[in-house]
């Protein structure tokens, strides 16, 4: 196995650009994970660049999935209802917006996270809900990297700034959210 570090740039654009797809792994929703060919298990800090970007896959969301995340953990007749849906702002039953992050970093974690070094994050820097998600909506995710830093502190630890994005099957954008995230060094940084 290779690193990114040592892949020309040219190599490196066309990896990324390369996804493989494995079956559904959720007993609730179609998950489709895609991969980038070139993530290893260990990817570390050193590995990541400043705009690179994760296909983080895609994931279908039905009726009944919004109505149990929505009876279980976000109890508001929108999301419960088709009728009080449509009688809302919403214009019909929509996912809570914490089922669809609660989706999309189930792709991020698949992905991203646990193919890598990652250890958490201290929280998320920002969040929004652009657009309702409905049962048939199919959703598709990416992680973009904004800003690396060493970390003083933790000199064994990098932080990398990370915006997740998330659009519909008609390339609408339903959620973008802005964190940080700890990943492993190779070496401590000096």
């Amino acid at each position: 196995m290779i690193s990114l570090s040592e892949l020309p740039s040219n190599m490196l654009r066309e990896a990324q650009a390369q996804v493989l797809i494995t079956p559904a792994v959720s007993p609730t929703a179609n998950l489709q994970i895609k991969q980038p060919r070139y993530m290893t298990d260990r990817t570390y800090f050193e590995d990541l660049a400043p705009d690179q970007e994760f296909d983080l896959g895609a994931i279908d969301v039905s009726k009944d999935d919004i109505i149990e995340f929505a009876s279980e953990f976000d109890p508001q007749s929108f999301h419960m209802s088709e009728e009080a849906g449509k009688a809302s702002i919403l214009g019909g039953l929509a996912a809570s917006g914490w089922h669809t992050a609660s989706l999309i970093m189930r792709l991020l974690a698949t992905n991203l996270f646990n193919k890598s070094t990652g250890r958490g994050s201290p929280g998320v820097s920002r969040l929004k809900w652009k657009h309702p998600v409905f049962p048939g909506d199919t959703l598709s995710a990416t992680a973009k990297i904004l800003e690396m830093k060493d970390l003083r502190s933790k000199p064994q630890l990098g932080m990398v700034f990370i915006r997740v994005r998330a659009t519909n099957q008609d390339d609408v954008e339903v959620i973008e959210w802005d964190n940080p995230v700890l990943f492993e060094r190779r070496e401590p940084a000096r």
